[in-house]
């Protein structure tokens, strides 16, 4: 897949529409990219794949068309390649132009054929498709070995990264110009199985009218702040975490991740008996200060507030951080909180929910999460990130970052306490906030990737030095 930070944009399928329809103009017709299409989906397979017996299943748009390219390049090749057309394509589309030209044999577009075959080219429906693949085709796909799909396996909404009815798993997906959010989303990523992004000619004027607000996340998106040779503690920020009584590693995770991330001070404000954040690491502060005198010191401007701090302690603590007008990452027990009540949530810099805690505080998201991730953070006026294997960062003025840096095994008891502080460590640092959330999540990935199999969240503190080194070479190149 061809880095974030070479073509962040994402492009919904309507986006992608008007892109294709707008080359024209500038000097790109359609059936040149379809023809560029075709081409890199063959030089994909061609890589990956020696010559067998190959079916190409065609539907009738110009994800068809593009799949009646990718047969006569093969045939042209050697290749023993039959064509299974759905239907026939428009006349004078530019589909029907790419099978005007494809003088192979044809087969039946029945579930037999793709058994017989030992790879099946699914260039059926695109990412842009409304109705649910049902019957024949998605028996048809079903019965295939190994398939190798044209923009996405058909069924995979590219917007959303759904299912329409039952989609068949490729192997490899081949899609063009730019990723579709379906490419990154789940189930999607998991169904387009290696995901190749081929440059097909399109002319990048097409993209200033579409304007993309939706972006994959990668050093491309933000730039982790570096200390200069006149830096001191005070100028790389002070970070702020409230500490309940209770869970108290949640407070002790997000303050060490903080310190690892940047910021210049870290205290763990205890508002129970701070004798038990005493035995934290040397470099973490710890105070029981009364939080109104805590917040009488200017230069504590970022605060975590939520991680192992308690239902109760959540619900009045955070009014006074956002009446004191302070940076707040809320995460866990703010959630509960303020269940089915958005509004108390106004003015926190960036909340950090799992998909149980966003319906808490939010409703359900449904199958279009990017759009109610948007909406919650417009309702708010914070960034909204929703944790996940696709975590999902949008800020109030519409732009998302989609995030695959993440590992399965990642998904562990503390895993959230540190993403908390490595966002506040880099907000302390001036990052503005959906940088910082976009950031802080591919860094929390990174991390995960050097920590390794098995990991326990201990494991992913030392890793942020790796992480962050990635992210700031990457930003670099």
């Amino acid at each position: 897949m061809t880095p974030a930070r070479d073509r962040p944009e994402l492009l919904t399928p309507t986006e992608m529409g008007q892109a294709d329809a707008t080359a024209p103009a500038l000097g790109v017709p359609g059936p040149v990219l379809m023809d560029n299409a075709g081409r890199a989906v063959a030089r994909v397979i061609q890589r990956h794949y020696r010559p067998c017996r190959t079916l190409v299943l065609a539907g009738p748009g110009n994800n068809g068309g593009d799949g009646y390219v990718v047969a006569r390049l093969l045939q042209q090749l050697g290749w023993p390649v039959r064509l299974a057309a759905l239907a026939p394509p428009r006349a004078g589309s530019d589909a029907a132009g790419a099978a005007w030209r494809w003088h192979g044999p044809a087969a039946a577009f029945h579930p037999d054929e793709a058994k017989r075959a030992d790879l099946v080219i699914d260039a059926v429906f695109g990412a842009g498709l409304t109705r649910d693949v049902e019957g024949l085709v998605a028996e048809t796909l079903a019965a295939a070995a190994r398939i190798v799909a044209v923009d996405v396996p058909s069924g995979l909404d590219g917007a959303t990264g759904q299912t329409r009815g039952p989609v068949a798993p490729a192997e490899r997906t081949v899609t063009f110009f730019r990723l579709k959010p379906g490419h990154l989303l789940m189930p999607g990523r998991d169904l387009c199985g290696e995901t190749s992004l081929a440059d097909i000619g399109m002319p990048p004027g097409v993209l200033a009218p579409i304007a993309p607000r939706t972006f994959a996340n990668g050093p491309g998106l933000w730039s982790v702040p570096r200390p200069g040779s006149d830096s001191h503690k005070y100028a790389r920020g002070h970070v702020t975490i409230l500490g309940g009584a209770s869970m108290t590693g949640a407070a002790r995770l997000a303050a060490n991740a903080a310190r690892r991330s940047g910021a210049g001070l870290v205290t763990i404000a205890a508002l129970g008996s701070a004798s038990v954040y005493r035995t934290a690491e040397p470099g973490a502060l710890v105070s029981e200060a009364p939080l109104a005198e805590l917040l009488q010191d200017p230069r504590r401007q970022v605060w975590v507030c939520g991680p192992g701090l308690g239902i109760e302690a959540a619900r009045s603590t955070l009014p006074h951080l956002l009446q004191a007008d302070r940076q707040v990452v809320a995460d866990a027990d703010v959630f509960s909180a303020f269940a089915n009540d958005p509004n108390g949530l106004r003015g926190c810099a960036v909340m950090t929910p799992h998909a149980g805690e966003f319906a808490r505080a939010f409703g359900a998201p449904g199958p279009d999460r990017v759009t109610a991730v948007r909406a919650a953070a417009a309702l708010t006026g914070g960034v909204v990130l929703l944790k996940g294997a696709d975590t999902i960062v949008a800020a109030p003025d519409g732009r998302v970052s989609i995030n695959a840096s993440a590992p399965p095994w990642l998904a562990t008891a503390g895993a959230g306490d540190v993403l908390a502080g490595i966002i506040a460590g880099l907000l302390a640092q001036g990052m503005p906030a959906w940088e910082a959330a976009s950031a802080g999540a591919w860094i929390h990935g990174r991390a995960a990737v050097h920590a390794g199999r098995w990991l326990v969240v201990e494991d992913l503190l030392p890793s942020l030095r790796a992480a962050l080194d990635d992210a700031t070479q990457s930003s670099l190149t």
